[in-house]
């Protein structure tokens, strides 16, 4: 909105419980031009993707894979809002917001305001639960940032999807990014409905740095995630005056949990939709992709164990820059094609028969 220039003559006030002042999490996804260039702190040509029979280096050309720190863009935005005369920064804690007739409210623990629109990113689990008809994985996470006393690591190449770990009934991977010969972000990543103790994610995790050969290490830092994978129709909660935004309004991208990217894209639009519209109801149009995700999600959450399967067939001979265009939601019809016959045909037969014969969509 900032950068449009066509907000200046409205009051924003943004409203979050933490003042953003560490780095509680790490951004990562793939562009073909300078995204975030100036805070991204490391990128990669190619990425290894490996499962317990094969391993396959993709050539990510014309894209690159952009690792962000999340303290570097949190002071990228508040240096820029620190700027403009009409923003407003309010620390606290919302407890609801409404809208009333053409009036919104949201309170807080300390007060109460009053706006014309409402962007809300604060999600809700509790829509999800309530209901039966769309599956919800998790992508659920821990990593650790590493220093090997062993130069161990490729720092032009990063480890996209490791499927040779264990897989004890779910979706399990490994993702390496590394930063330098003895440096790099490792985590433990599962799709799959129910979270780990905290004990079961660092022990593989352990076990993993050991079968790299590394002896010595310490952790630089930690970071855990729990990111919603469900195509659940949002939208359908927005009103004229309140928009669901981010997680929250199903901006991740439901097969992957890649939401960083999706929510700048979507971003953009939102920001020209209200340059001449104002009902939110009208913003959100369903595409192919969101039904394309929906039948991932059919089979991983009946057949949580094939996702190794699904995502290695995908890759194995795959084409790395087609399927980057796939999972960014913008290949022809015909480009479609070419990424949905390398998967396994009667899997999402069986899922497309169960939501037509159902009609539930």
């Amino acid at each position: 909105m900032i950068n449009s220039g066509k907000f200046k003559q409205k009051s924003i006030l943004l409203i979050d419980n933490s003042l953003k002042k560490t780095n509680d999490r790490t951004w990562c996804f793939w562009e073909q031009t300078a995204l975030f260039s100036d805070i991204t702190t490391h990128q990669w040509n190619n990425a290894w993707f490996k499962n317990e029979n094969f391993q396959t280096k993709l050539d990510l050309a014309p894209y690159q894979y952009n690792f962000v720190k999340g303290i570097d863009f949190y002071n990228m935005v508040f240096e820029q809002i620190v700027n403009e005369t009409n923003i407003y920064f309010e620390n606290q804690n919302v407890i609801s917001f409404e809208e009333k007739a053409d009036l919104c409210l949201i309170k807080t623990t300390n007060e109460t305001f009053s706006c014309d629109k409402i962007f809300n990113s604060i999600f809700d689990p509790e829509i999800i639960l309530n209901q039966n008809k769309y599956p919800l994985l998790q992508q659920h996470f821990i990593g650790w940032f590493i220093r090997s006393k062993e130069a161990i690591f490729d720092p032009n190449c990063a480890t996209f999807m490791d499927f040779s770990v264990a897989q004890k009934g779910n979706t399990r991977f490994m993702y390496v990014l590394p930063t330098s010969a003895n440096e790099a972000l490792i985590e433990y990543t599962l799709f799959s409905k129910e979270l780990l103790i905290r004990s079961e994610y660092e022990y593989e995790i352990e076990e993993y740095i050991r079968q790299l050969g590394i002896t010595e290490y310490e952790i630089i830092e930690k970071e855990m995630g729990n990111i919603p994978m469900t195509s659940y129709p949002f939208w359908k909660h927005n009103t004229k005056n309140i928009i669901n935004i981010g997680s929250a309004g199903g901006w991740t991208k439901a097969s992957t949990g890649y939401t960083f990217k999706n929510t700048y894209k979507i971003s953009s639009k939102l920001v020209t939709f209200l340059e001449t519209k104002s009902d939110f109801r009208k913003f959100h149009k369903k595409t192919k992709f969101w039904f394309y995700d929906l039948l991932l999600l059919d089979i991983l959450n009946q057949k949580n164990e094939l996702g190794a399967t699904i995502f290695s067939s995908l890759f194995k001979q795959g084409d790395a820059a087609l399927l980057f265009k796939f999972l960014d939601e913008e290949t022809s019809f015909l480009e479609d094609l070419r990424v949905i016959w390398k998967c396994p045909k009667k899997l999402f037969i069986i899922a497309l028969l169960g939501r037509v014969l159902g009609s539930r969509f």
